[in-house]
């Protein structure tokens, strides 16, 4: 068990480094984060230990906190090595959030000192921040390259229906009028057809597919707060996705969808009853996640009449080294991303998850 350090002192903050196995503390953020607006579920205990048990990773905390012990700010890290990319500290892990959660500027700041001090003792040449407070004016802001969906849920089914525009309404329409079987659930079956859905997409889309492990591994520690809805012609698996709860907001995060899911239109079903499943949760926000600009994948949220946000994440490089790229937009990741979609399936199953690991 690693013991708590001190890193940083301000006029009033202390900032320290919390081990994964830290029980109270850990039980203490998670209290911190259930009252804050501007949490989310990559900022919490459960998200950062599970994504790096599941990857092989590491998992650290940074709290900031004033002399009466309260909790003023944090900033939860994963060391993210491979021998591809190097080795990142990325707040948060395998998540399109998790940046800095802080009070005021001065103690995002210190956060931020603190994670360069911790990048530099684990030999990580890059540090990531992933939306949250700016960390200060020696951070890199990387901007447009990813665009956030996300709207209220409506009343019922027929005002979610009015609210897509109408073009895209019509295909819903149509995709609800088959009789397709839906289940939401956490079983082992559900886990075994959606990750077999959700790899053979992966490799379609020209990128590496991540461990089953990480999949088994949030489930286990999100317990209620994550499930899986799967949509089904008969016995035939057409969609599914794993969807995180939070704060009153539902997130579908991995999907997988067959070959024939668009003639099908089960995705559209798929998104339809997860949002009927989320207001029956008590869910008043639909967030459809992260999307990279320009893509398909921006322009169908967009056609379910989602408006986008731009996405702010904060990078910097220890001094005399060369922050790493896994910008999807960049040339150089584009080349990569033909050439693996060329080859074949079984070489791509095999390593594909350990190449994956090591994108945090």
């Amino acid at each position: 068990m690693m013991e708590t350090q001190e890193f940083a002192i301000g006029a009033t903050v202390t900032v320290s480094l919390v081990a994964p196995d830290d029980a109270p503390t850990l039980a203490r953020i998670e209290a911190f984060l259930a009252g804050r607006s501007d949490a989310t579920p990559f900022h919490r205990p459960a998200w950062v230990n599970a994504t790096a048990r599941g990857t092989g990773q590491q998992a650290l905390y940074l709290v900031a906190q004033s002399p009466d012990g309260m909790l003023r700010g944090l900033l939860p890290l994963n060391i993210i090595h491979s021998p591809i990319f190097g080795r990142a500290l990325v707040s948060s892990g395998f998540a399109v959030d998790g940046g800095i959660i802080a009070d005021v500027p001065a103690t995002a700041r210190l956060l931020a000192d603190a994670a360069m001090d911790v990048a530099e003792r684990h030999a990580c040449q890059t540090v990531e921040l992933r939306g949250g407070v700016a960390p200060g004016p020696d951070w890199t802001v990387r901007t447009g390259a990813y665009l956030n969906f996300a709207r209220p849920l409506a009343a019922d089914d027929e005002a979610e229906l009015l609210a897509i525009p109408r073009k895209h309404r019509a295909e819903v329409r149509k995709g609800l009028e088959r009789d397709y079987r839906i289940t939401h659930g956490n079983d082992q079956r559900l886990r075994d057809i959606h990750y077999a859905l959700y790899r053979r997409t992966v490799h379609n889309l020209g990128t590496p597919v991540f461990p089953r492990t990480l999949f088994e591994q949030v489930l286990d520690a999100l317990g209620d707060d994550a499930d899986i809805t799967l949509v089904s012609d008969g016995d035939t698996p057409l969609s599914a996705v794993i969807s995180l709860y939070h704060a009153g907001a539902v997130m579908p995060y991995w999907q997988g969808a067959d070959v024939d899911a668009r003639k099908a239109r089960s995705n559209e079903v798929l998104y339809f009853s997860l949002m009927r499943h989320a207001r029956a949760r008590g869910c008043h926000i639909f967030d459809f996640g992260r999307s990279k600009v320009g893509t398909g994948t921006a322009h169908y949220k967009a056609n379910w009449g989602f408006a986008s946000q731009p996405l702010d994440y904060y990078v910097r490089a220890l001094d005399g080294t060369v922050a790493r790229d896994i910008n999807p937009l960049s040339p150089q990741y584009r080349r990569k991303t033909e050439l693996w979609k060329r080859l074949p399936a079984p070489l791509v199953d095999l390593v594909g998850p350990w190449i994956a690991r090591g994108l945090g």
